[in-house]
């Protein structure tokens, strides 16, 4: 078992099945509550769940010992994360949560376009196959007949 907490497809997959549940409990929460609302109750909920898991981990690091550099891009990342959410919760009030969900997920894509453009990182064929299947499935599944 403490193999498999050091593999990183192990939380990945958690991840992702997190996301899912998340899309569907927000949906029925989101049922007669404003979009904006919802999502400050959700980060309330976010910040003192990963306020607990620093405290229970013993994670804490000084804020001090953090570079200008990682502070710089963990604001943004976090403006980032803001605005996915705020968008995210309003899609997920206008449109079915199994439609609104595989287009969120076209951020996969993003990444891999980014990770290319601003990161360096490569990708093989079979990796850009991959990302172009992720794209249109994303679409087939969005796609209303």
């Amino acid at each position: 078992m403490r193999n498999l907490l050091l593999f990183w497809p192990f939380w990945a997959l958690l991840s992702a099945g997190f996301a899912a549940l998340t899309a569907i409990f927000a949906k029925v929460g989101i049922e007669n509550v404003n979009s904006d609302f919802a999502t400050f109750v959700r980060t309330i909920v976010i910040l003192l769940a990963a306020g607990l898991m620093v405290y229970v981990t013993g994670n804490w690091q000084e804020p001090s010992s953090v570079s200008p550099k990682s502070w710089a891009f963990l604001v943004l990342s976090g403006f980032a994360t803001g605005a996915s959410w705020i968008c995210y919760f309003r899609a997920l009030k206008l449109g079915d949560a199994a439609r609104v969900a595989p287009i969120d997920k076209l951020s996969v894509v993003f990444v891999a376009l980014f990770a290319v453009l601003f990161l360096g990182e490569r990708l093989s064929l079979p990796n850009w196959l991959g990302v172009v299947m992720i794209a249109g499935g994303a679409v087939l599944i969005a796609y209303r007949a």
